[in-house]
């Protein structure tokens, strides 16, 4: 059951939160204009619109060693979130407070927003190009999106919590940065041609508003927060709460 917590109007506002908040935001800036800056590189490379394999392996691992990265850069200030719908994932089980999410949220998207700008200035060459954002894929549903978006943000929150959030994962713990990079990676594998493989609302939202393209973004949004919830919901009411009662607070991992 989901075990959402407001928190006090203070924990805004508070030192720990506000370190928290830049770290997300430096740390969410980093992932995507590595994970973004290699989808352009690819197409400033390649110019006949179809992906390679070899560009679907690049950016898989350009995505998976960059939130590898980010993650382990700042787990020890924020707990490494990068993502809002991690931080949903972890609102839903109960390890972390409404008003510290907000906080997370805001550095997040700002982060991706800079990035994408950036990204925009000083790599877009001509003044009708933009950066590339996510979209569906020529024959693929838009409930065909959906459900990979929520089956991967799915499989990715779900391993957050197994190697970052769970009391017992011991010694697992100091692996959780490669794991959950890894999983974006495999998870990429699967998704880039589909969807782009998002998993990520902020990673999504940066480039969208910095090219002003929002066709279909809302998948982009409700995918991931769906896979997020019941990744949370599952993995914190099936093995975590039935055997310890006391979660952790997600900051602390």
């Amino acid at each position: 059951m989901p075990k959402l917590a407001v928190g006090h109007r203070e924990e805004a506002t508070a030192p720990d939160a506000v370190r928290a908040a830049i770290a997300e935001f430096i740390a969410t800036f980093l992932f995507v204009f590595i994970g973004l800056g290699s989808v352009t590189a690819y197409n400033k490379m390649y110019h006949e619109g179809l992906m390679t394999a070899a560009g679907l392996v690049a950016i898989a691992l350009a995505h998976g060693l960059a939130l590898t990265i980010a993650v382990a850069s700042v787990a020890n200030i924020s707990g490494g979130h990068v993502n809002p719908a991690i931080t949903f994932g972890l609102l839903v089980g109960g390890h972390i407070t409404i008003m510290r999410s907000v906080v997370y949220w805001i550095g997040q998207i700002f982060g991706a927003i800079l990035a994408a700008a950036l990204l925009k200035w000083v790599i877009v060459s001509k003044e009708h190009e933009s950066v590339p954002g996510h979209t569906l894929a020529s024959g693929v549903s838009v409930w065909s999106g959906l459900t990979l978006e929520i089956v991967m943000t799915f499989a990715l929150v779900f391993v957050v919590y197994a190697t970052a959030v769970d009391p017992k994962r011991s010694s697992i713990g100091v692996l959780a940065p490669l794991a959950i990079g890894f999983t974006v990676l495999a998870c990429s594998l699967v998704g880039l041609p589909y969807t782009g493989a998002s998993m990520n609302p902020a990673r999504s939202f940066g480039p969208a508003l910095i090219s002003w393209d929002w066709h279909r973004h809302w998948i982009y949004w409700l995918g991931p927060l769906i896979g997020a919830a019941l990744a949370g919901a599952i993995y914190d009411g099936l093995f975590i709460s039935e055997v310890s009662g006391t979660p952790v607070q997600a900051e602390e991992y």
